[in-house]
């Protein structure tokens, strides 16, 4: 995973906390924003599966490299 995605995965995860803990009070809401958890973890899901997508694509161009060094 990138450093950009990785930032944006730390991002979601500290959005997901913000969600139960007031920022300005430090207390935990008595009533969560329950959208805005769910936004986040469903944002950190779109990073992760997008991060293992470049992921394969990459070690596929690799191994494709790597073969056609072989049959030179």
């Amino acid at each position: 995973m990138g450093k950009y995605l990785s930032i944006v995965l730390a991002m979601m995860i500290v959005t997901m906390a913000i969600a139960f803990v007031s920022p300005y009070e430090g207390d935990i809401r008595p009533e969560p924003i329950y959208p805005l958890f769910w936004a986040s973890v469903a944002g950190a899901v779109v990073v992760i599966i997008y991060g293992s997508y470049q992921n394969r694509k990459k070690q596929q161009e690799l191994r494709r490299e790597r073969r056609n060094k072989r049959r030179r």
